[in-house]
């Protein structure tokens, strides 16, 4: 199957690593040009980065302190590919900034026409009567509303274009609940709510709205997991039917059809990308 997606305009966000950045490339790759918005870039002073930091937890610190950031690096390999695209530093969470980039975005590249809600926090893993409630609140802020932000901010222009892809990001976590991960598993299915909303309203304007639902991928992440905690690690790739975690490519591929033509009668569906770890595996 060819897809095609010459002319589009692609956002991702949270695209500066891991799945966000896979997805951008595949997006490139299919003829698109990407624009990448993440909370950390790398040409952005080390008080920004530390500020940042400081302010999104243990995981953002880390991935900034190990470097692990690689959004303008990302956007210029897509460049190279003959594709238009740029970084813009954006925290999903500020409203007035997501417009503000959104229009920027319009005006120099054209309207939106596909959205892929990547942006999240995923290192709130506590017992429910230790979850912090200012955590709670942050990944509700991200998770949730920073989606909701960024498609309010899309909206507009795709219905404008008479076409349009939005594909939200949820997880197993939130189709199945996550051991110690209350905040994180209730921002993922509110975002399953979000997008079968936004397919019932976005239909008659030629807009789809899907999520997809990654299980255990080999994303940065999941590999700083592994050396901090291996057992907990191989346990989850055991509750797989393949027995292996999945790749940043395999999310990638998945979402790359969706946002295709081919995907046009395809809207309000969580698609599960998890090697079959929903299964009864024994």
């Amino acid at each position: 199957m060819q897809i095609d997606l010459t002319g589009k305009v692609a956002v991702v966000t949270g695209g500066s690593r891991g799945l966000g950045r896979a997805d951008a490339l595949a997006l490139a790759k299919a003829g698109a040009d990407v624009i990448i918005l993440d909370l950390l870039v790398e040409s952005e002073t080390e008080e920004e980065r530390e500020a940042d930091a400081g302010k999104y937890g243990m995981l953002t610190a880390v991935m900034s302190s190990q470097g692990v950031v690689h959004a303008e690096a990302t956007s210029k390999e897509i460049r190279e590919m003959g594709r238009k695209s740029i970084a813009m530093k954006c925290d999903v969470t500020d409203r007035e900034r997501v417009f503000e980039v959104f229009e920027q975005i319009k005006e120099e590249f054209g309207p939106v026409n596909i959205l892929i809600n990547n942006a999240a926090t995923l290192d709130h893993t506590l017992q429910i009567t230790d979850q912090v409630f200012e955590m709670w609140q942050r990944d509700l802020n991200v998770n949730l509303t920073g989606a909701f932000n960024c498609v309010q901010a899309a909206w507009p222009q795709m219905k404008e274009a008479g076409w349009g892809r939005v594909v939200n990001m949820a997880s197993i976590a939130g189709t199945n609940g996550g051991f110690g991960q209350a905040s994180y598993a209730t921002t993922k299915s509110g975002v399953i709510g979000l997008t079968k909303t936004l397919a019932l309203e976005g239909a008659r304007h030629g807009i789809t709205a899907n999520v997809v639902a990654p299980g255990v991928i080999r994303s940065e992440a999941f590999k700083l997991s592994e050396q901090m905690n291996s057992k907990m690690t191989e346990r989850m790739i055991e509750q797989t039917a393949a027995k292996r975690a999945g790749e940043p490519d395999d999310i990638a591929n998945a979402i790359t059809f969706l946002c295709s033509d081919q995907a046009g009668y395809i809207t309000g569906i969580v698609l599960p990308v998890n090697g079959g770890m929903d299964l009864f595996v024994f």
